[in-house]
Parts: C-alpha cells; sequence; structure tokens
C-alpha cells in the first residue's frame, strides 16, 4: 500500500497521511453517528443523576493513549507452530503501516514500540516513516532472550546474568545500542526483559546469578540519557521453567530500588500466576513510585497474551480502578506507560489490537465513573458489601457511547472494525506482501 495513502485529519490541527480512505471512515461514521448521539444522549441523562458530566469523562478518554508493539501485528504462534496470516508485514516499515491504520481508525495509538533487532533499520528512516503518519515511538525494547542471526556469542544459558563476562558485555552493548537507536527517534524510555534462568535445579547459582544480572544493569543504567526511563519486566516463567532471574514483583522492586530514581517496574497482566491479585502489586509499585508502566494483555493460564478484556475485564478495571485513583489524587510521580503486548494466532492482528485498545480505554472510563467519595466512606466503616457493590456500579455502566463519541470527535471510526472490514485493507496488503511459509515455532 506504499505511496496510496491520502492526506486527513488526525485529530487536532494535524494533517497526516492515512492508509484507509477517509472517504471510507466518513460513509461508515454517518451510517451510525445518529444512532450513536442519541445512545449518548441517552448516557449522559443517566450519568448526570450520578453527579458525573459525561463530556468530562469523554475528554479524558479522547485523552488517553496506549502504544501499539511493532511485533503485535505479525501474527504470533505458540511453542509448537506457528500459522502465518495472509499480509503480514515483511519489515519494520510494513508494521508501521499497519500500526497507521489502528491509529487512524481508532485515535487511541500515537505511539509504536520497536523491537530490537527485529525491527532494526536506519533510524532517521525510521523516524520518517513513522512521521508521515502522525506517529511517535515509545518505549525502546531490547532482545537478549534469543540470539540474532549474526550474533558472536549465544544466550542459551543467559544474557546478563551469564556465567560468560563476554556474554555479559554483549548483552550489555547491544542495550546501549537501543539506547542510541531510540535518542534517534525521539524515545524516552528502554524496557529490559530476558528470558534468564534454569531449567534445572543446581544449574546456577541463585545469588550469583542476580548480582551479575545487578552489575550488567547497572552500566546499561549508566547510559541512559538523563531524561530517559528504565524498565524493568518481570515474568515468573519461561522459557527458563524452574527458576528466573527476575520471577516477580518483589525482585522487580529491588531491581529498581538498587538502580536508582531513572529505574521503574513494567507490570504485564500474563506475568503473574493464574489468581494473582494484580491490582493490589499495582498499589504497591504506585505508594513506593516505582511503577513505570503496563503491558496489557489477558490470561486463562498463564502468560497467555490473550486480547486485553477477551477473558477477565473485571480485572483491567480493578487496575485502572488503582489508577485513577492515583491520578485523582495526585500521587506523587505518577506517570505510568501505556502499552499493549499480545500474541494474535487466530484472529486478524489489526482487528484485535484495535479492540485491545479500546477495551483498556474502557477500562478507563468505567474507573473514572467510580464514586470515590462513597467508597471511602464504605471502607472507613467497613462497609465491605458497599464498597464492592460501588465499584461494580461502575464497571457495569456500558460506556460505549462514551469511547465511540471520543473516536468520533478525534478522527476515528465509530466501528473501527467495520471501517477496517469495509476498507479491504487486509485483501489488499496480502495482494502486495508476499505470503510467508507456515511450520515455524515461536511466539513471534
Amino acid at each position: 500500500m506504499r505511496g496510496s495513502a491520502n492526506r486527513t485529519h488526525l485529530g487536532g490541527n494535524a494533517v497526516s497521511e492515512t492508509i484507509i480512505s477517509a472517504d471510507i471512515v466518513d460513509k461508515d461514521n454517518a451510517a451510525r453517528e445518529a444512532d450513536l448521539k442519541r445512545d449518548y444522549g441517552s448516557l449522559g441523562e443517566r450519568l448526570d443523576r450520578r453527579g458525573i458530566a459525561i463530556d468530562s469523562i469523554r475528554d479524558k478518554v479522547e485523552k488517553f493513549a496506549v502504544a501499539i508493539p511493532s511485533w503485535g501485528v505479525g501474527t504470533g504462534g505458540t511453542r509448537f507452530a506457528r500459522f502465518p496470516g495472509a499480509g503480514e508485514p515483511r519489515d519494520i516499515f510494513d508494521k508501521i503501516e499497519d500500526c497507521a491504520v489502528i491509529r487512524q481508525l481508532t485515535q487511541a495509538t500515537p505511539t509504536v514500540s520497536l523491537h530490537i533487532p527485529w525491527d532494526k533499520a536506519d533510524p532517521n528512516r525510521l523516524k520518517q516513516a513513522a512521521s508521515r503518519f502522525g506517529l511517535g515511538f515509545d518505549a525502546m525494547n531490547s532482545n537478549t532472550f534469543s540470539d540474532a542471526r549474526d550474533q558472536e556469542l549465544s544466550y542459551k544459558f543467559g544474557s546478563l546474568s551469564n556465567a560468560d563476562a563476554a556474554t555479559r558485555r554483549q548483552a550489555v552493548e547491544h542495550n546501549l545500542e537501543c539506547i542510541e537507536i531510540g535518542k534517534t527517534l525521539g524515545s524516552k524510555a528502554l524496557t529490559v526483559w530476558i528470558g534468564d534462568g534454569s531449567n534445572f535445579p543446581g544449574q546456577v547459582n541463585f545469588a550469583k546469578a542476580f548480582e551479575r544480572y545487578l552489575d550488567a544493569m547497572k552500566e546499561i543504567y549508566a547510559g541512559l540519557p538523563d531524561d530517559w526511563k528504565l524498565f524493568t519486566e518481570h515474568k515468573m516463567y519461561e522459557p527458563a521453567f524452574y527458576s528466573t532471574v527476575v520471577q516477580d514483583w518483589g525482585t522487580n522492586y529491588i531491581i529498581a530500588k538498587e538502580l536508582g530514581d531513572k529505574a521503574f517496574c513494567l507490570v504485564d497482566l500474563g506475568h503473574h500466576a493464574p489468581n494473582v491479585n494484580i491490582e493490589m502489586i499495582v498499589s504497591r509499585l504506585i505508594q513506593f513510585k516505582k511503577l513505570g508502566g503496563f503491558h496489557f494483555n489477558d490470561s486463562k493460564y498463564g502468560d497467555d497474551d490473550l486480547d486485553a478484556g477477551s477473558i477477565d475485564p473485571y480485572r483491567l478495571f480493578l487496575v485502572f480502578n488503582e489508577l485513577v485513583d492515583a491520578e485523582l489524587s495526585g500521587a506523587e510521580g505518577f506517570d505510568p506507560a501505556h502499552m499493549l503486548d499480545q500474541s494474535h494466532n487466530v484472529t486478524d492482528p489489526i482487528e484485535s489490537l484495535m479492540l485491545s485498545a479500546v477495551e483498556v480505554q474502557r477500562a478507563y472510563a468505567q474507573a473514572l465513573l467510580v464514586d470515590r467519595k462513597a467508597l471511602e466512606g464504605y471502607q472507613d466503616a467497613n462497609d465491605a458489601l458497599m464498597a464492592t457493590q460501588t465499584l461494580k456500579a461502575a464497571y457495569r455502566t456500558d460506556v460505549e457511547p462514551i469511547l465511540a463519541m471520543a473516536r468520533l470527535n478525534t478522527g476515528g471510526a465509530i466501528d473501527p472494525v467495520a471501517a477496517y472490514r469495509a476498507a479491504g485493507y487486509r485483501a489488499k496488503v496480502a495482494a502486495e506482501r508476499p505470503a510467508v511459509a507456515g511450520g515455524s515455532g515461536g511466539i513471534v
């Protein structure tokens, strides 16, 4: 689709190229706008009885954004097999075009998060490609959990915690390279996730491995520009199944404290054991000023990387209840980054990412509806039933008219998936991008 874009408004006064014709979006919106206005008016009346101005919620939703992971627009897989989808992006420039479609239709995803070396290209060319569509760049992501094609030393037995000093040095230099690329792109953060760990008892010395990791991370931290943040990410298992070096939020908090004021904890919703109280972890990290941000997804059994809100939307709401509470109370240092991180095995990745962005916005809007004064009163009175019902009252509210009106006001699509399918984007790129052979394994 390169060279076939048109120009249209993408919210505000900025004019950027778009992939999907504005006429298609406008036609689809025109067929839905009257119903949307009626639904929005009806919801506004009901919220007004609760002392809530619907336009104020819509305004906040319009400003809320979540980053798209570059790797998310490709078809994912499992450890056993991967079944490629039609029109998969061939390179980072195709990925940027796919991300531009998501941004155009949802108006909720203004930035892209790159993964190096998967997305390695001339930084100036990357910046130019993204700016065509009004896209910016979110946190840079390093990769020392798999081996690059021309890599000298293998990470089979670990990277930043490897017993071999030369391998650790290679991993450190890779992260420093990611920072340099990000500086050109305008990124302001580096996310470090490692797969280091062990598969057998006795395979590694826990304390020595963690000490090596901390020493390596201190070198990376020293290379951060003054206005950057360092996000470290915990995960309880996979690819190491007996022990993992950064296995939980407690270890992650220790790392952030050891490194310094620019180091923060990243919370991936899938990186916890089933039924773990993630919202309480979020509260703790906010309280001690170490919440860096999120990778939003959902899970049923483990780190499933399912679409955000597809399994447990109430949990997503409860996480945002803590975030909104911190936002409204003016919590010191509170400025979390938001990003999707998912693997789409049986759906069109663009459709899944659009709906996931909407689900994250939905949880945010619902959390804004919580009667916090009443909730605090019930909490202080130890009225457990009414406290939880106060949360449920906000969660049960259908905020879809608010989300759709926010999209319409900012130049997006009232129904992003419908507009996307009407445009026939997937069929068009499938005709231009060579089919990818199946049969391989791997998550991405």
